[in-house]
């Protein structure tokens, strides 16, 4: 689940969140809790151009600081069906090398 905003004046953020998540709760959360928390999303906010099929996006801030700089992705754009793929990067759950594939429908 999550939400990308594309502004007209060039300025973009984005949020997305498993779908399975940890329920609410009424006490504070161990560290253990935070930290998988903090896995469970990914959030930036950059300024973005278009170059052909390519979103490029220039990330200001983000939960993770790996990401700085420009991002470089593909998407299609089909009817309100948006899709950015072949980002690479490194899962901080994990360590692993994946490929985020973000899939948005307007709503």
């Amino acid at each position: 689940m999550g939400f990308i905003a594309d502004h007209r004046c060039g300025r973009m953020m984005a949020s997305v969140f498993r779908r399975d998540r940890f329920p609410p709760k009424d006490q504070a959360w161990t560290m253990e809790g935070k930290a998988k928390l903090f896995d469970d999303i990914l959030a930036y906010v950059a300024s973005y151009r278009l170059d052909g099929n390519r979103v490029i996006h220039e990330v200001e801030g983000s939960w993770n600081p790996n990401w700085q700089g420009a991002l470089e992705r593909p998407f299609t754009l089909v009817g309100d069906r948006l899709v950015i793929s072949g980002a690479p990067g490194i899962d901080p759950a994990t360590g692993e090398e994946v490929i985020y594939r973000m899939e948005f429908t307007k709503g």
